[in-house]
């Protein structure tokens, strides 16, 4: 989507993922499921070639033991900036080259439990 007198590009996805992770050996497994929102807040055109975007990403992860109890969440919001090469094309996306991360703008907010450190002990039991 295009915003404001330059047209530059926004970006904008809605994620939902569900996910099962299985132990072959011993037939252990445990469901992911998150929802998420990835979306440019913010687009700059530097004068240079190239862009800086503030990108928001908030949602919500939720790990699931065998038994459907939760194991560990992860919510919260975030948000980053990068900078991008525009290809002499501001308007238009399709050569746009990622340069570098410019660093987080907002930290993570919101809980975030360790996935790994709580599935591993599920998954080996």
């Amino acid at each position: 989507m295009t915003h404001g007198k330059d047209g530059l590009v926004y970006y904008g996805a809605q994620i939902r993922q569900d996910e099962v992770v299985t132990n072959l050996e011993n037939g252990n497994s445990g469901r992911s499921a998150s929802t998420f929102l990835d979306k440019d807040l913010r687009v700059t055109d530097n004068g240079d070639g190239t862009l800086t975007l503030l990108i928001l990403t908030t949602g919500n992860a939720v790990l699931y033991g065998e038994d459907g109890k939760v194991i560990a969440r992860d919510s919260g919001q975030q948000r980053v900036e990068i900078r991008i090469d525009h290809g002499g094309t501001p308007t238009d996306p399709s050569d746009d080259k990622f340069l570098e991360f410019l660093g987080v703008v907002k930290e993570l907010t919101g809980r975030s439990d360790d996935f790994c450190a709580l599935a591993v002990p599920m998954l080996i039991a």
